[in-house]
């Protein structure tokens, strides 16, 4: 099984991409967590942010490959805690399909992305940059993956 993560944006500050690498990096090598940036699309003060997170939403949808259990960051998604995405990841491994996280832009995620989602998870309440949210997806999975394994990572 692969998990990938399909986000927005690039040109990343180092903090967001070392941070993703350290937990991309825990990863065994039999559960691979890969990052697939898609560009921002251009904005500016008179256009639509509307226009730029449809064209956005269809470089991501178009990424999505096939078979793939799709599971879209939103803050109108179900809230988990650690355990319960432990859980989530033992029946994806059982499955076998690789599992795609969405990630949105500055306007998150379109209709469209959230109809594509098998599941829509919220990761807090709160409202954080989208370059947060890889690091912060990295590592929850991680955890998840500690706790599978009865590593000491997850007290």
């Amino acid at each position: 099984m692969r998990m990938s993560v399909l986000s927005t944006g690039g040109r990343m500050p180092s903090w967001v991409s070392e941070g993703w690498q350290e937990y991309a990096n825990r990863m065994p090598p039999n559960l691979p967590l890969q990052l697939v940036e898609l560009s921002l699309a251009p904005r500016s003060k008179q256009g639509s942010t509307v226009k730029a997170q449809a064209q956005e939403s269809q470089r991501m949808l178009k990424a999505i490959p096939s078979p793939a259990h799709v599971v879209a960051l939103d803050p109108k998604g179900r809230s988990l805690t650690t355990e319960q995405m432990a859980e989530r990841m033992e029946h994806w491994l059982q499955d076998g399909k690789e599992v795609v996280f969405l990630i949105g832009g500055p306007e998150g995620l379109s209709d469209e992305c959230r109809a594509r989602a098998d599941e829509m998870w919220s990761l807090s309440k709160l409202t954080f940059p989208h370059m947060m949210v890889r690091v912060l997806l990295a590592e929850q999975l991680y955890r998840a993956w500690t706790i599978i394994q009865n590593h000491p990572y997850h007290r």
